[in-house]
């Protein structure tokens, strides 16, 4: 079935979302931390939560009071 499919996709999102938060912290530890890449990693990280809102967002039932 198609149920197991956002929870996975989910938790393996909040893992590389974790992941790019280390890297970009250690990029930043770096003396001579490259601006570009980090800069790439965080675009990566802002679409990445973004995605994991819109997964957790749809999982929520839209009820109208």
């Amino acid at each position: 079935m198609n149920d197991d499919q956002p929870p996975a996709s989910l938790e393996a999102l909040k893992a590389e979302h974790r992941d790019l938060d280390e890297r970009i912290r250690l990029l930043y530890s770096e003396p001579t931390g490259d601006q570009i890449e980090i800069a790439r990693l965080k675009r990566r990280k802002l679409m990445l939560k973004d995605q994991i809102q819109r997964i957790i967002d749809s999982s929520v039932p839209d009820i109208i009071a």
